[in-house]
């Protein structure tokens, strides 16, 4: 009986049972993985011109620091020089240095802000 079956089958041009081109199951639709973007770094610089309560400002501003995290960052940057204000992507660090650099220039104060990779 078995034989009758398989051969109804051939020739329905369906595969007979247990055949393992019978595979039936479930599709599944994998998503590709995709990679974060890199973030990068954005600095302040010391310089010997613009007042600490500027840059506080700028800190509290832009970067949405409390007056206190303004003002350590702040003291950061004037004792080593440079300190990292934030991470962001790129568009994001490039407009908040955009930002600072316009800021600082329009209230003649030679602050600089730069960007760089993580």
């Amino acid at each position: 009986m078995d034989a009758t079956r398989t051969m109804m089958a051939t020739m329905a041009g369906t595969p007979p049972p247990g055949d393992p081109s019978d595979a039936t199951g479930v599709a599944v639709d994998t998503k590709p993985k995709t990679k974060r973007p890199p973030l990068y770094k954005v600095l302040l610089l010391n310089d010997d011109y613009t007042p600490m309560e500027f840059v506080v400002h700028v800190l509290e501003r832009f970067f949405g620091m409390t007056h206190a995290q303004a003002f350590e960052v702040m003291l950061t940057v004037h004792k080593k020089g440079v300190a990292v204000v934030g991470v962001f992507s790129h568009e994001i660090a490039e407009t908040k240095v955009g930002q600072v650099m316009d800021f600082a220039r329009r209230h003649q104060h030679p602050l600089q802000c730069t960007m760089e990779k993580e």
